[in-house]
C-alpha cells in the first residue's frame, strides 16, 4: 500500500519510518510512503506557501497552488500501474478518524494521499481537490504533520503482511466498536495486585465470557458515546448498568383440539 504526505516538514518524518512497525514495513516493501513539500511549486524566490486571508483577520492562510500541485506531481509521479491516490485533507474540520475508517482505508484504497496543513488554515478551494477530509480529534495542533503519521499506523497495521498476526486486530480497542478488555501478564502477583482468578482458570468459555463483560464495562463507564451505539444485548445491558429485566410475559398454553 502507498501513502503520500504533502507536508512542509518532511523531515519530521525521518525517524517515524525508520523505526519499529511502519519502518519494518517500509523497509520490506509492504508499505510505501512517498513525502512531496509544497514549497516545491512556491512561484516567488521566497518559497511561500501562505499569505494573509482576503477580508483580513488573524494568521496566515495556504495558498491553493503549491497545495495542488503538490498532489498532482505525486500522482503523475506513481507507477504506470499503481493506483491514483485516495486524497485526505487532515483538518479540525474533518469528520473524526476512527477504526472504521482506518479499515476502510485499508481494505477499499491501494494508495492514500494526506495533505497536512500549516499556520491558520487552508485555503477554502483547496477542498475541491480531495475525496475527503478528517480529523483525529476535537483540538487544535500547529501542523497535520503528527495527524498524517497516526493515520498512516493506523491503516498501515491493517494492511496483509504488516502485523506477524492479522487477526490480532480483530479483538482491539474500537475494532468492534467496543472498548479492549484489561490484559495481564506475568507475575501472578505485582505488589498485592492479583491477575483475576478466572484468567488462570484454563476454561476459554469462562475467559472468553469475562473479557466480553470487561469490555462491555470498560466502554460502559469510558465512553457512553460507544456505548450509546454498541452491539450488546438487553441482558448484557443491563448486567453492565446494573439494572434488573423485566419479568418475561407468561407463555400461554396451546389449547388442544378435541
Amino acid at each position: 500500500m502507498r501513502f503520500d504526505v504533502v507536508t512542509l516538514f518532511p523531515e519530521l518524518f525521518a525517524a517515524f519510518l525508520e523505526l519499529a512497525l511502519v519502518g519494518k514495513a517500509a523497509r520490506a516493501g509492504t508499505i510505501r510512503v512517498r513525502l512531496q513539500s509544497p514549497r516545491d511549486f512556491a512561484v516567488d524566490k521566497h518559497g511561500s506557501t501562505d499569505d494573509t486571508p482576503y477580508g483580513g483577520g488573524h494568521g496566515m492562510v495556504m495558498r491553493p497552488g503549491p497545495v495542488v500541485d503538490a498532489l498532482e506531481a505525486l500522482d503523475a509521479s506513481r507507477g504506470v500501474e499503481e493506483p491514483r491516490a485516495h486524497r485526505v485533507l487532515l483538518s479540525p474540520q474533518g469528520a473524526p478518524f476512527t477504526q472504521a475508517t482506518a479499515r476502510r482505508f485499508a481494505t477499499d484504497h491501494g494508495a492514500i494521499a494526506l495533505v497536512c496543513g500549516r499556520y491558520e488554515g487552508f485555503d477554502e478551494r483547496i477542498r475541491s481537490f480531495v475525496d475527503e477530509e478528517l480529523s483525529v480529534g476535537d483540538f487544535v495542533m500547529t501542523g497535520g504533520e503528527v495527524a498524517a503519521m497516526c493515520v498512516v499506523e493506523a491503516v498501515a497495521r491493517l494492511v496483509p503482511g504488516v502485523l506477524g498476526n492479522l487477526a490480532s486486530t480483530e479483538e482491539e480497542s474500537h475494532a468492534a466498536g467496543l472498548i479492549e478488555y484489561p490484559q495481564y501478564t506475568r507475575p501472578p502477583v505485582f505488589r498485592e495486585h492479583a491477575v483475576p482468578p478466572v484468567l488462570l482458570s484454563g476454561d476459554h468459555g469462562k475467559i472468553a465470557r469475562w473479557r466480553r463483560e470487561e469490555s462491555l464495562r470498560r466502554t460502559y463507564a469510558r465512553r457512553p458515546d460507544l456505548w450509546a451505539v454498541a452491539v450488546a444485548t438487553e441482558a448484557e445491558r443491563a448486567l453492565v448498568e446494573g439494572r434488573e429485566l423485566p419479568p418475561s410475559p407468561p407463555k400461554r398454553r396451546s389449547r388442544s383440539k378435541k
